[in-house]
């Protein structure tokens, strides 16, 4: 534990030890790292303990987290007492400015006054200086050479090797820094893989192209640092790739340049719980996250990933104080080693700052399939059902949920099929939980006769109204064109999105279940010409799957309201995914 005096007395250092631009600086080097994402975590949680924490990226492509900067003479007095306190490493030293680049902590830091000026959305790259040829030894190190300059390395650069190793696929074991037989042995593989000498230990020159290889990945994304003040957020963005483009709340958002199809959302708006829940919904209906993929939702977060064949999307959203701040990441597929290696950078290297996105930035822009200047997802078809029980079991045409990803119940409930004919063209879904339907539908015992009136419900307009659409005709035939017995004709004008609805005759018994339209190429019907599938064909598709549909025991005709709003209590959005 720390010395509560001793950190007291270095704080009061710290205070009073900072040296004018004329003196010369020095600083205490306590950790280097060998990837930028890492480097910035370790300063991270220094700083949570320490005062004057700064992170400069290294002449020789590593990252370096020092404390200072300081005179001389009191660099000396504060690594002693730190040291002898366990405060930091024992291996820590004094160093100076020529050892470093451009700094990288604390983000907009400009201590050595290497980097450009900062504009309302600020930028600093965060690449690493190439290496220079000139001071890289020749790979001329003997094994027993080799073995003695791996001793000088540290603990952490040990383990960046190993991770390294691992990312090259040569090492499976634990990234402890410890170089047993599993690491040597993964050593002698790489080294194969290179057609190099194997003798299980790497050589200096080696061990740089290793590290080399495993960062190479990240190249041409122009890593850097974003802070964006209004959205309250720093984090490191690939700005080659994509750039800011615009604000609609809770979303600032940054699209793909050049045609590359990527795009980033820094995410920040002010709420609790069930505002976080209710993000977590609302993303799941965007076109930018496909269906597949794994979630993960926590009291205090949520990470959602959607993948297709063409774009990975992966959101990671944290509830703090009471600010709700994350990202999405969509990234083409295909590019998965930098993907991943972007969400690693994104993740450790988001600062939350105080500010929050205010709901009034943005265009503004309403419609019914944009949410916050995105798209909406549709479904591939929206068409209609009805409820045959109370727990939310529904008929439908079985081009409704063909070569669907996903099927969906009303308010977008999940729901599988149960029992598909698509030769008669029905299909029978029931929810993964039970729902509560309005009404159920109460097949009609009596025989339809020609001419009389009918009523079809149905979601007309694809789900854009909240309720069904009722629609009246007459029955014009009891067989199909082609002499079929187990359709009936009707003189009734429907759209798409009420196939698979029901047909109620005048009492409110059901008839059968309205079929979509026959498409052909060399032939169309009139618009009044439709089918349905009769009640008798459907409590055999029901009998078949070990289910009994209703029989109604009305034989008295109701009133056209109350017709209405039983066809409509039964009725069902139903919709396909992909």
């Amino acid at each position: 534990m720390i010395n509560r005096m001793v950190l007291t007395i270095a704080l009061l250092w710290a205070c009073t030890i900072k040296v004018s631009a004329q003196e010369d600086l020095v600083w205490i080097q306590i950790e280097a790292r060998p990837t930028l994402s890492i480097a910035m975590d370790r300063a991270r949680i220094y700083s949570s303990q320490l005062p004057d924490v700064n992170g400069f990226a290294l002449t020789s492509g590593w990252y370096g987290i020092v404390l200072g900067p300081y005179s001389r003479s009191n660099a000396d007095q504060v690594l002693r007492v730190y040291q002898s306190e366990g405060i930091i490493p024992n291996d820590a030293y004094i160093s100076f400015s020529s050892s470093y680049t451009q700094q990288i902590w604390p983000v907009g830091a400009n201590l050595l006054d290497r980097a450009a000026s900062v504009p309302t959305i600020t930028t600093q790259q965060l690449t690493a200086p190439e290496t220079e040829t000139s001071t890289i030894k020749p790979d001329n190190e003997t094994p027993a050479q080799a073995r003695q300059s791996e001793r000088q390395l540290s603990l952490p650069e040990r383990e960046a090797l190993q991770v390294a190793l691992k990312w090259a696929g040569s090492y499976i074991g634990e990234v402890d820094g410890k170089f047993g037989r599993g690491t040597r042995n993964a050593m002698a593989t790489w080294q194969e893989q290179k057609g190099l000498i194997v003798t299980g230990t790497l050589t200096s020159m080696q061990r740089a192209d290793l590290l080399k290889d495993y960062n190479a990945v990240l190249e041409k994304l122009g890593m850097q640092t974003v802070r964006d003040d209004r959205a309250g957020i720093e984090i490191h963005l690939p700005l080659d790739i994509v750039s800011f483009e615009k604000y609609e709340y809770p979303f600032a958002h940054y699209s793909g340049k050049n045609n590359t199809p990527a795009k980033i959302l820094l995410i920040s708006q002010t709420g609790d719980q069930n505002t976080l829940f209710g993000l977590y919904d609302i993303m799941q209906t965007l076109n930018i996250v496909p269906l597949n993929g794994p979630r993960e939702l926590k009291e205090n977060s949520f990470v959602l990933i959607g993948e297709d064949g063409q774009k990975v999307s992966e959101t990671h959203v944290s509830l703090r104080d009471g600010q709700i701040k994350g990202f999405t990441v969509v990234w083409p597929a295909g590019d998965e080693e930098r993907r991943r290696r972007l969400i690693t950078i994104m993740e450790t290297s988001l600062v939350r700052n105080t500010e929050v996105l205010s709901p009034e930035v943005g265009s503004n822009e309403q419609a019914i399939d944009l949410i916050a200047g995105l798209k909406v997802r549709v479904p591939k078809i929206s068409q209609s059902g009805f409820f045959i029980d109370l727990k939310g079991t529904v008929i439908t045409s079985s081009r409704a949920v063909a070569d669907c990803i996903r099927v969906t119940l009303e308010d977008n409930k999940d729901a599988e099929v149960i029992a598909f004919d698509n030769t008669v063209g029905i299909a029978v879904i029931k929810p993964s939980e039970p729902l509560a339907p309005l009404g159920v539908a109460e097949f009609s015992v009596s025989q339809p006769l020609l001419n009389t009136e009918v009523t079809a419900s149905g979601y007309s307009f694809d789900g854009t109204l909240d309720a069904p659409s009722v629609t009246y005709g007459k029955l014009s035939d009891l067989r199909g064109l082609s002499g079929e017995t187990n359709m009936t004709r009707l003189a009734l004008k429907a759209l798409p999105g009420d196939a698979g609805g029901p047909v109620l005759d005048s009492n409110g018994g059901v008839l059968g279940m309205l079929l979509p339209k026959p498409t052909s190429k060399d032939r169309s019907l009139p618009d009044d010409v439709n089918f349905f599938v009769n009640h008798k064909t459907l409590q055999e598709i029901l009998a078949g799957s070990g289910m009994a549909g209703k029989i109604s025991s009305s034989t008295t005709p109701i009133d056209a309201l109350d017709l209405s709003k039983k066809a409509a209590g039964m009725t069902a959005l139903v919709r396909c995914w992909d």
